[in-house]
């Protein structure tokens, strides 16, 4: 089984199970990320983990399929992009925070969905790449977008251009990497994050990833704006009453997760 998804009851993980090819993109691994994608909108959820079976989190495109391509009409080429992009938003749009676990490392598009990701941790001696000009091609997954937002552009176009693999330890002091395990214990560290996630309220997390994720693409002046109506909202909702009461109490807020 080259991807599944574990139902967790109040998270969801997603195996890529492709270890024979170093976690290679398939369609089942496409299923089960548009999937859980899907569940994440039911309100038992708090957060979806994105990790791998094997040593290694995903090397990205398979490039036997990617060399079938070649005779395709373009329109149809584009096609099959857009199926990866079409999973990169959901994952930035989903209405609870993703987690990337990563063993190993992560190239191209594995890279890709990495990045796309709220948080990310991973296992120290792993190597994040982006080594498309090493086959002829370029970044795809919106792996640009996701570089140039979180790296100096010396060092995106290090990568990009000379194929040049960054360190997980690097990628930790730039903030990019969330947090560093052991050999083997990313998933676990994913798992805690999950748990804490899971004890907060789950409405004005999704507000809060929704502002960050934006507030790379609009003016101070809009992002002003959503703040005014998100917290307007905020202060006249249930979970504010929790937490601000717990606050006042000296007690932990239960906000019913």
């Amino acid at each position: 089984m080259s991807a599944r998804i574990e139902d967790k009851g109040d998270r969801i993980v997603i195996w890529n199970g492709n270890a024979h090819k170093r976690g290679a993109l398939s369609p089942e691994l496409y299923a089960c990320i548009g999937q859980a994608i899907e569940m994440a909108a039911e309100p038992r959820i708090r957060a979806v983990i994105l990790t791998s079976e094997g040593d290694f989190f995903c090397a990205g495109g398979d490039l036997n399929v990617l060399i079938a391509r070649r005779d395709m009409p373009k329109d149809e080429r584009r096609g099959k992009i857009n199926e990866l992009h079409s999973l990169i938003r959901g994952i930035r749009s989903c209405p609870v925070p993703v987690i990337a676990a990563v063993e190993g490392g992560a190239a191209g598009a594995g890279l890709s969905f990495a990045l796309a990701c709220d948080l990310i941790v991973a296992a120290a001696g792993a190597k994040f790449t982006a080594a498309y000009v090493k086959a002829g091609l370029v970044p795809d997954g919106g792996l640009t977008a996701s570089l140039a937002r979180a790296l100096p552009r010396q060092l995106a176009m290090e990568m990009c251009l000379l194929a040049q693999p960054v360190t997980v330890e690097r990628m930790h002091d730039l903030g990019v990497v969330n947090a560093v395990t052991d050999k083997g214990g990313a998933f676990d560290a994913a798992m805690a994050i999950a748990d804490r996630l899971a004890a907060g309220p789950r409405e004005a997390q999704g507000v809060i990833r929704g502002l960050v994720a934006q507030g790379y693409d609009v003016s101070e002046a809009d992002q002003l704006e959503a703040e005014c109506d998100a917290m307007a909202h905020a202060t006249g909702a249930d979970e504010a009453a929790e937490g601000i009461a717990a606050f006042l109490e000296k007690r932990t807020p239960n906000y019913g997760g």
